[in-house]
């Protein structure tokens, strides 16, 4: 069996395989701009982060009701399975939904139905994240929480995600702040394309418990001594770095540098359906660029299950770091 694992920054819309997408669009008579499957995977090659929102956003026109969304989430989670995946969190975008008048209840009732049954079926415990859209209004993030209230036992946390640049995040303090009363946890984007500032805003202003990406922390030394001191994991995710730019080649990417620092660093896929690969394909390509021998990823598979939301179930975050720790390499079994 593969190296065992948590996968923390992985967004469910991001899982849709071509064949998937075009196997959905029949089910509900959506035509999509492509002639079949292969044509679409070859339109998965972006300049940046804004590139790619156009096209994920487009297919999302796929996913209308709940049996779509159950079916998405059961396809990732059997993937992450195969590949070591033990317990994931897992982000969704309502906006993005409700926008194209898929009600949210459609939206997480689909989910929650797959991530009910992950445990039993996939052996993958799961925790729901319901992500904001920065580039939409404060206003609108307000109204999305509102809305997923009747939801609340089915969402751990909040977090913020899409274009950054330019969307601080300090603009989401009150909904942060109405999502903190709740009793939600609060992660956020920043520091992708949005400068290291972004970080200090979402740890200062939001009280955000992990840092989603997080690579521009390396331009500011302090910052780094001051998540190295307080612990904040970051949820880094090198192979969408490299296919949105932030980072030229997977050989420069400064997750060693980050690992030399003490930084808390956990790898991730991100979208995987579009980025080239899954969160252990993400492992083995970071093995083979970065040089990482087995501690160092053993290292980064422990950092995954301390940074996650598992303190309800303190046995099986023990009992999973334990089994990162056996793990012989040598006969993977």
């Amino acid at each position: 069996m593969p190296l065992p694992k948590a996968e923390l920054h992985l967004h469910i819309e991001g899982t849709l395989e071509p064949e998937l997408a075009f196997a959905l669009a029949a089910r509900n008579s959506v035509l999509l701009p492509y002639k079949d499957a292969e044509e679409l995977r070859r339109a998965y090659l972006f300049e940046d982060l804004q590139s790619f929102l156009h096209l994920y956003y487009g297919l999302m026109a796929v996913l209308n009701t709940e049996d779509d969304f159950t079916d998405l989430a059961d396809a990732y989670l059997a993937r992450a399975a195969g590949q070591g995946v033990r317990h994931a969190e897992i982000f969704f975008d309502p906006q993005a939904h409700t926008a194209r008048g898929v009600a949210l209840g459609t939206v997480i009732e689909g989910l929650a139905r797959a991530l009910d049954r992950s445990e039993e079926r996939h052996g993958v415990s799961t925790r729901l994240i319901m992500c904001f859209l920065r580039d939409q209004s404060a206003q609108s993030a307000m109204e999305t929480l509102e809305a997923a209230k009747p939801y609340l036992g089915r969402i751990a946390a909040v977090g913020l995600d899409s274009a950054e640049v330019g969307n601080p995040p300090s603009k989401f303090r009150e909904v942060y702040e109405a999502a903190a009363a709740l009793g939600l946890r609060r992660v956020a984007h920043a520091g992708e394309e949005g400068p290291p500032a972004y970080i200090r805003e979402a740890l200062d202003i939001l009280g955000v418990e992990r840092i989603d990406h997080g690579l521009r922390c390396m331009e500011e030394p302090e910052l780094v001594e001051r998540l190295v001191r307080e612990r904040i994991p970051l949820t880094l995710c090198p192979l969408s770095n490299v296919r949105l730019r932030a980072v030229d080649t997977l050989e420069e990417h400064p997750l060693r540098r980050m690992m030399d620092a003490g930084l808390l660093c956990t790898v991730n896929s991100d979208d995987p359906a579009y980025f080239g690969g899954y969160v252990g394909d993400t492992f083995h390509a970071v093995h083979e660029a970065l040089g990482l021998d087995d501690e160092r990823l053993r290292e980064l598979a422990r950092n995954s299950f301390l940074a996650s939301f598992l303190e309800d179930d303190e046995e099986r975050r023990a009992r999973l770091i334990a089994e990162v720790e056996a793990y012989d390499f040598e006969r993977p079994e």
